[in-house]
């Protein structure tokens, strides 16, 4: 079975015949057969080259990169085998058309807000006073349906997230102040930690998508742009609270993860190393985790749902059926 590999140390990634081969700084070689890989993730400073990038390429392993401060900086995305020129004209068709690009977009801050929703009642229901902030973000649902532009939309998206960030200095048992979301760049050690786990998020529903016939860049909810995959902006909103955010609110209430966890003299900005890779490997697990997928009427992993997210919006792009973005139902 495929998985994703995370390399934490540094050295050089070569190809040795149909194999990935790792030599770290002290010269030790690893070997890993490429029908092993997912995809790879480079957490540090890394040689490679061009004929590694080719067998990546060839076998359709995306890499990402992250850098010392454990951002993420870009991913190698292997040349499509699945593209198919008639979806992306259909999905070009749906981002022209505004009224059908906004009806998406909707679905996606629908299925986020109700899935945010149930992160609030979950707590609610273990001791944490959460009714304001369930009150009010429900309050602020009855209006995504009346959006009548993108703007207005992330408008409310955006209350909707201030409520729920509120509600984190109740939910995490630690005594960490949390204000407010900043991102660009991240102001203290629970920022820092949303957008490195966003990060993971965001690369996973990349792998998840080159695997089907959708164009990554192609967005209706984020504004396609230069240098980005939008559309994996779109599909992860929904898997943010799902996964991400659970494995935060799990790590910090257990103490795995805390003040010392970062660079206090960086400003939090640097997730050290051991902290960095218990995150992976809990979102790893999380991913891994399987659930009895009610229309499938079979058991499906939580990285699978990220995939099937994709193939609902390819049915609503070519008229098959409307999509409905994926919301918890327990």
């Amino acid at each position: 079975m495929k998985k994703s590999f995370y390399l934490y140390n540094s050295g050089q990634l070569k190809r040795k015949d149909n194999t990935i081969r790792f030599i770290n700084e002290d010269g030790k070689q690893r070997d890993l057969p490429i029908e092993q890989v997912s995809d790879l993730y480079v957490m540090t400073e890394m040689d490679l080259n061009t004929n590694f990038l080719y067998l990546m390429g060839q076998n359709g392993v995306a890499v990402h990169f992250f850098n010392y401060y454990n951002f993420y900086i870009g991913s190698f995305y292997p040349r499509e085998q699945f593209l198919a020129g008639n979806l992306t004209v259909k999905q070009s068709e749906f981002y022209i058309d505004s009224n059908k690009r906004l009806q998406i977009a909707i679905k996606f801050i629908k299925a986020a807000s109700s899935n945010i929703y149930r992160n609030l009642r979950y707590y609610n229901g273990r001791g944490k006073d959460l009714s304001y902030q369930m009150e009010r973000i429900q309050d602020i649902k009855k209006h995504l349906e009346m959006s009548k532009s993108i703007k207005e939309l992330m408008g409310y998206e955006g209350n909707i997230r201030k409520e729920y960030y509120d509600a984190w200095n109740i939910i995490i048992s630690q005594d960490i102040d949390f204000e407010k979301r900043v991102m660009h760049p991240p102001d203290n050690m629970i920022n820092s930690l949303i957008s490195f786990v966003n990060s993971i998020i965001y690369t996973r529903t990349l792998s998840e998508i080159y695997k089907t016939q959708l164009n990554p860049t192609i967005s209706y909810l984020h504004e396609p742009g230069v240098r980005r995959f939008s559309l994996c902006l779109d599909i992860s909103e929904i898997f943010k609270p799902l996964i991400g955010d659970r494995v935060i609110f799990s790590m910090l209430n257990r103490k795995q993860i805390t003040e010392k966890s970062f660079t206090k003299e960086l400003n939090f900005l640097h997730l050290n190393k051991k902290a960095s890779m218990a995150i992976v490997n809990e979102i790893d697990k999380k991913l891994k985790q399987t659930i009895f997928h009610k229309d499938l009427e079979k058991n499906v992993t939580y990285e699978y749902l990220i995939r099937l997210e994709a193939y609902k919006l390819i049915k609503h792009i070519l008229g098959e059926k409307e999509y409905e973005g994926f919301e918890i139902w327990w």
